[in-house]
């Protein structure tokens, strides 16, 4: 199994930009698709982006779609996640995730591993 340890989360100001890191260690990294999720206080977990196991294709739901980008560098075992243009609604913990398969099937894809999250916060 995965193991996922989340990075690079912090305060940032309405409009600004943020890099989320997650390193992978154990199992087989490059073998599986991996996402972001995010939780905000009160509210269910979200998804917000996906890739499959080789870069390749890349999956986005409307309300990140165009300002952020998730990429992979499975020599290294990292996936990252770049947000740009962020607003305060953006702001939860996002979680790293591993999924069972190298394929990303949509939302209902099984997750295999959870990283421990990292807080944003965007200010207003």
């Amino acid at each position: 199994q995965v193991q996922l340890v989340e990075s690079g989360g912090g305060l940032v100001q309405a409009g600004g930009s943020l890099r989320l890191s997650c390193a992978a260690s154990g199992g087989s990294f490059k073998d599986s698709a991996m996402a972001w999720f995010r939780q905000a206080p009160g509210k269910e977990r979200e998804f917000v982006a996906a890739i499959n196991w080789s870069g390749g294709r890349t999956y986005y739901p409307d309300s990140v779609k165009g300002r952020f980008t998730i990429s992979r560098d499975n020599a290294k075992n990292t996936v990252d996640l770049q947000m740009k243009r962020l607003k305060p609604d953006d702001t939860a913990v996002y979680y790293c995730a591993a999924a069972y398969g190298s394929v990303w099937y949509g939302v209902r894809t099984p997750i295999g591993s959870w990283g421990q999250g990292t807080q944003v916060t965007v200010s207003s």
